[in-house]
């Protein structure tokens, strides 16, 4: 006996099949098409349809804000999407490509993160015996605000810019 042929996928997705299938709620849909980072056509009952690419945009725009990417960053990304058709792996790449820099700072401070925590890390605390020798008087504070190691500088950067600011706001000298 012959396989039966399985029933073909709709090519449009009303917006509660989206969410289903893309595991979001509805109202993040209607957000995110609010936001220009997804397209819809209306049904003849003005009910939102989504093209079946609308399922990889939402997961890619999903796990881009679990990295940290604003909306800003990811709809720029997308809106070098083709609008005339779904996007071909290539044009997929070149979304990758347009982050890389960005993901890549990323994982660097997740590394540092992960493995460096013991260690100063240049935020000002001072409650380390290695902030005392590695951040002496807080001279971080001159790279700027937060944990300035964790953020690519290091010792050295704040001892360089200890020499060309003289007071630190923080320690009253």
């Amino acid at each position: 006996m012959a396989a039966k042929e399985p029933n073909p996928l709709p090519p449009l997705l009303t917006i509660g099949q989206l969410a289903t299938r893309g595991g979001i709620a509805a109202s993040a849909l209607r957000f995110y098409e609010s936001q220009g980072l997804l397209k819809t056509t209306r049904s003849a009952k003005d009910n939102r349809l989504y093209e079946r690419d609308a399922l990889r945009r939402v997961a890619l725009i999903r796990a881009a804000q679990e990295l940290g990417l604003s909306l800003e960053e990811i709809k720029s990304a997308l809106d070098t999407l083709p609008e005339d058709r779904n996007a071909t792996p290539a044009d997929w790449k070149a979304v990758a490509k347009n982050w890389r820099d960005k993901l890549d700072e990323r994982t660097v401070i997740i590394e540092r993160l992960r493995n460096d925590s013991s260690a100063c890390i240049g935020c000002g605390c001072m409650t380390l015996d290695s902030c005392k020798r590695d951040n002496p008087n807080d001279v971080a504070y001159k790279l700027g605000h937060g944990a300035q190691y964790w953020n690519g500088h290091t010792p050295a950067d704040a001892a360089a810019a200890a020499v060309k600011v003289k007071r630190n706001p923080l320690s009253g000298r």
